[in-house]
């Protein structure tokens, strides 16, 4: 397996007398994709702050790139992106339009070649002059995965990314997530199914 880009050691967090999360650990390598599944209640979505700096863990220890995330989170977090389909995104805007905000947002440079570059890897061609409030679930959840990935983080934190989809839409975005493993990204996705990449 290649060098890890995520290493989780005995991660825990509590709520007063409540053990949200107790005692994980796992590795994410570079390039690979793991799922985190599990019935509600588990901890997922809370395992999920704490990995992005939101939560504080009772006990045990994050790092990334091999930093400690309690200590390096500006550094890290410039490296790292996440998408969920529970993100709004203003509906009065195309998917073209969404997406060359959040380029600004970010201070990118050559916008408009970025955005071609996932317009393209992303198949959303045809709809890339669609107003936001007119997509398909399947749409909306391919163009929150665009923001996400607009920035070209090294790790991508994907929340329910097949939620809402049909069949059809489902098996296309895990064939492209599937591919973010053999472009180096590591992808830690929660309720993802049938999917499993390793390099």
């Amino acid at each position: 397996m290649s060098p890890s880009a995520v290493e989780v050691r005995n991660l825990t967090k509590r709520f007063g007398g409540f053990t949200a999360v107790d005692g994980i650990s796992f590795d994410i390598g570079r390039g690979e994709i793991l799922g985190l599944l599990g019935p509600n209640g588990a901890g997922k979505t809370t395992t999920f702050q704490m990995m992005l700096g939101l939560v504080t863990p009772s006990s045990g220890s994050i790092r990334m790139f091999g930093l400690d995330l309690q200590t390096n989170r500006e550094a890290i977090l410039q490296q790292v992106n996440f998408s969920s389909t529970y993100i709004s995104l203003p509906y009065s805007l195309t998917v073209e339009e969404n997406l060359g905000v959040i380029a600004r947002l970010y201070g990118m440079s050559n916008i408009a070649g970025r955005i071609d570059d996932m317009v393209k890897k992303l198949e959303m061609s045809e709809w890339r002059n669609k107003l936001t409030r007119k997509l398909s679930s399947g749409q909306m959840t391919r163009l929150t995965l665009a923001k996400a990935l607009l920035t070209e983080p090294k790790v991508l934190f994907l929340d329910e990314p097949l939620s809402g989809t049909d069949p059809v839409a489902r098996r296309e975005l895990m064939e492209i997530i599937a591919r973010l493993g053999s472009t180096g990204k590591s992808v830690l996705a929660r309720w993802i199914h049938s999917l499993s990449h390793r390099s």
